[in-house]
């Protein structure tokens, strides 16, 4: 019995990590100006891969926040604040790309590296800030 006397942790710590992904996806979904899943599913490269360097961008810090915890409520903060810097970190590439929705939507891969790199690295900055 001893082996998985972490097991109840494990699964609150696990819930709560899907119910913010969920909620993350829900948000970054919504924020954006192009719609990353109708895209996906027609095969846009594009989309899928700043999608998919958003998610892992908040996957990062999500992972540092469980880590870390004292408590789910402290994990549920934390993971709500990478949330809040993923949000930022797409506004802030929209000022530098200001018709990345477009390019996105276009299928140009560039700019969506450029926003799935920009992900990856605040979520991987934002994991460290988190180390505390």
């Amino acid at each position: 019995m001893h082996v998985i006397s972490g097991l109840p942790a494990f699964l609150a710590y696990f819930a709560a990590a899907l119910v913010l992904v969920a909620l993350y996806l829900a948000v970054y979904l919504t924020a954006t100006a192009h719609r990353e899943v109708a895209l996906i599913r027609a095969g846009n490269v594009a989309a899928a891969l700043s999608l998919g360097g958003s998610l892992v961008g908040y996957a990062l810090p999500l992972s540092v926040a469980i880590r870390n915890a004292q408590s789910i409520l402290d994990c549920l903060v934390w993971g709500l604040v990478a949330l809040v810097v993923q949000i930022l970190i797409y506004w802030l590439m929209r000022i530098v790309l200001p018709d990345l929705s477009r390019r996105i939507e276009d299928n140009e891969t560039a700019a969506a590296i450029l926003l799935g790199s920009a992900s990856l690295a605040g979520g991987i900055v934002n994991a460290a800030a988190m180390s505390y």
